[in-house]
């Protein structure tokens, strides 16, 4: 089935309003889809089984075989390929110098019931995260340590924001996502058979141990807070395990995305032992 190719040159073609809007959540939600840009992140998408309904491309751009690829790819799943000027096209992804080509994606599904637990040794959680550049190296991290995936907790960022799709680097294509309340995560995580229900983990000062050498067990849920408030006092007493890490300096806590990242590490190693 071949694609639908077509040039664009005006700012004011609704394409090009349309593509814009997907900037914003409320329009993401509307149409169900969102934005991802430059050629590495759409390859892993493309390596991934995630090709784009809509491939947008700068008129003025170096051939590249990955990007013939990308054109066939989506040629073959009968998406539609645009071509315009990279002028335009930074106005369709909101950079000052865009990469140069971007995709549209349909957004996928992030109910906590499609997730199985037992598919991973680590999962990552994030209760009200509102950084969406958090959000994006959060999934990086769950990437690189063999996470499940990232369930999010709560009023968190957008994971389909172009912020937060760019600050994954490819993971929000490798990564599983779900969005729940917390009394449907407890639900969902308690619940099943005994051997594979979650061991929630979180960086905590409540009755903690040291974080290295804790007793932690699979599947482990790392779970960390909002970046100002941390995590409520009744969702780390319903943890399994509180754990603590030093600090040696004058600050008092770490940035939420890094302390995903040490106590995720940690956890792989002591799996990997």
């Amino acid at each position: 089935m071949a694609a639908h190719r077509r040039v664009i040159t005006g700012f004011s073609n609704p394409t090009v309003k349309a593509l814009r809007s997907l900037r914003e959540k409320k329009h993401r939600k509307r149409e169900g889809k969102f934005l991802a840009e430059g050629l590495r992140l759409l390859t892993d998408a493309r390596e991934c089984g995630h090709v784009p309904e809509t491939l947008v491309l700068a008129d003025r751009r170096d051939p590249h075989p990955l990007l013939a690829a990308l054109e066939d790819a989506v040629e073959d799943s009968g998406g539609e390929v645009i071509e315009t000027s990279p002028v335009i096209l930074s106005k369709i992804t909101g950079k000052d110098n865009p990469q140069a080509v971007a995709g549209v994606f349909a957004e996928f599904d992030t109910s906590l019931g499609k997730l199985d637990r037992s598919s991973a040794d680590i999962w990552l959680v994030a209760q009200a995260l509102r950084d969406p550049g958090n959000l994006g190296t959060m999934l990086r991290t769950g990437d690189a340590i063999g996470a499940g995936g990232l369930i999010l907790i709560d009023d968190c960022a957008d994971p389909f924001s172009v912020e937060a799709v760019r600050a994954s680097m490819g993971a929000v294509f490798t990564q599983r996502v779900a969005l729940a309340e917390w009394g449907e995560f407890e639900t969902w995580l308690r619940t099943g058979a005994e051997e594979n229900r979650g061991q929630l983990v979180a960086a905590s000062l409540r009755d903690a141990r040291p974080y290295r050498g804790a007793p932690y067990s699979a599947p482990c849920f790392v779970m960390v807070g909002n970046e100002s408030r941390g995590l409520p006092e009744e969702y780390e007493m319903a943890c399994d395990l509180r754990v603590t890490m030093p600090m040696k300096g004058r600050a008092d806590s770490l940035n939420a995305a890094v302390a995903a990242a040490v106590l995720g590490y940690e956890v792989l190693a002591s799996m990997e032992n």
